[in-house]
């Protein structure tokens, strides 16, 4: 199945894109798509950790994605 990936912030620069599509098997979970990015785009590992939305709703890493849907990989955000 393909799924359309958004890359935001930091994630954008360690990629070099803002969007791409991925083909992933059936009953892949958040989990297993931020390993399968980080064996993609090496330098995600860089940040340790980000965050995933899937169809603009934050999702955690048991989550089953489904053919079409729309990730997006959002580094994380420091205030002050």
């Amino acid at each position: 199945m393909e799924v359309k990936i958004l890359f935001f912030g930091i994630t954008t620069d360690l990629t070099g894109t803002s969007a791409v599509s991925l083909n992933i098997e059936e009953e892949t979970t958040v989990k297993q798509l931020k390993n399968k990015l980080i064996s993609t785009f090496n330098n995600l590992k860089n940040i340790h950790q980000f965050a995933i939305a899937v169809n603009e709703t934050y999702a955690e890493d048991d989550l089953v994605l489904k053919n079409n849907d729309t990730i997006a990989v959002l580094p994380p955000v420091s205030g002050g």
